[in-house]
């Protein structure tokens, strides 16, 4: 039995790309703690579940880190990190909203719109639940702060 939710969540990770999506409280309690990061835009806090990559783990390892980001093309936010990441990346094709990713070796990017890109980049993680995120980003540059909790 073990083995088979081992094998469930495997699958899970594999489909997703690299990193398992939360549903809901439940399942949130179940993530590591070591995977899982905060993006707080205002009075807006966001959980965001990190990818399982050296990438992320760099990242994380930067936290508590707050940045202004800029808007670009109406869908995403970035800022250049102080330091570069190990990247790996790939055109993953269409991008979603709520995906957190790296553009180069030291863009931070976070996507407010889902559209399908040519772009190559190398995956940080996912922000868990999205409703308010347009909204909190908004127009503009925002200051955003990521933190470990």
């Amino acid at each position: 039995m073990r083995v088979l939710r081992w094998l469930g969540l495997l699958s899970a990770m594999f489909v997703s790309g690299g990193y398992v999506a939360v549903s809901d409280a439940a399942s949130a309690s179940s993530i590591p703690e070591k995977s899982r990061m905060w993006m707080t835009v205002g009075e807006h806090r966001f959980a965001i579940t990190l990818a399982d990559n050296a990438a992320a783990g760099a990242f994380a390892r930067l936290l508590p880190l707050t940045i202004e980001m800029s808007d670009l093309n109406r869908n995403e936010k970035h800022a250049s990190l102080p330091e570069a990441m190990p990247a790996n990346a790939s055109k993953p094709g269409t991008i979603h909203s709520g995906d957190l990713m790296l553009y180069g070796a030291d863009t931070l990017v976070v996507f407010y719109s889902t559209f399908d890109s040519a772009y190559a980049y190398t995956r940080l993680g996912r922000v868990d639940d999205i409703a308010d995120l347009v909204q909190a980003l908004g127009r503009g540059d925002v200051r955003v702060m990521f933190s470990k909790d």
